[in-house]
């Protein structure tokens, strides 16, 4: 394992065969691709490059570790060993507890298991929100582009919870936010 956030006493959160472990420096390039890929339904704005990714990698993350607090809390999603996706809790809010939910995988994967990993990873980031950090609420913010989404989101017990109508201006025209929640019944 590359480092170890202090926020979390538990490191690496395990599923059947599929792992979530803290963002590793070797999966930077496969992630860097996969945004670029998926970059219409992400709130990026021009296509990432090398220097773009070493940067954010560096100056960003790296400082998330050993931050007591931190903004974001990044996981490579992993089977057996090999970096499927990656994603994390994002815009946490310390004093309100609750964060937003970030997940993109391997595009070549989206097709055919995009439902089997959405899930496998909802379940292992729960753990992390509500078990490791006491979280009450996580959340889903996603552009109105990807319907299949809000079926697995509510398939594991996440709740539409608003829609902003026209809220993001995005090829030309302006997309609905859709809002999933969930909270901790722990």
């Amino acid at each position: 394992m590359d480092r170890e956030y202090r926020v979390l006493n538990k490191q690496v959160f395990t599923k059947d065969y599929f792992q979530i472990v803290p963002i590793r420096n070797m999966d930077q390039l496969d992630i860097m691709k996969w945004r670029n890929e998926q970059i219409y339904h992400l709130r990026q704005n021009k296509p990432l490059t090398e220097l773009d990714q070493s940067h954010y990698f560096t100056r960003t993350i790296a400082n998330l570790f050993n931050q007591e607090k931190p903004n974001q809390i990044l996981f490579s999603y992993v089977e057996n060993g090999k970096c499927l996706g990656y994603g994390g809790l994002v815009h946490i809010n310390w004093v309100d507890r609750n964060a937003e939910i970030s997940f993109i995988m391997d595009t070549q994967l989206e097709k055919e298991y995009f439902s089997h990993h959405w899930s496998t990873y909802l379940s292992l980031i729960e753990e992390v929100a509500f078990k490791e950090l006491q979280l009450h609420k996580i959340y889903v913010y996603a552009f109105d582009l990807r319907p299949h989404l809000y079926t697995v989101l509510e398939h594991n017990g996440f709740i539409k919870e608003a829609e902003l109508k026209e809220h993001c201006y995005f090829n030309d025209a302006y997309k609905s936010v859709i809002i999933h929640s969930k909270w901790n019944k722990l």
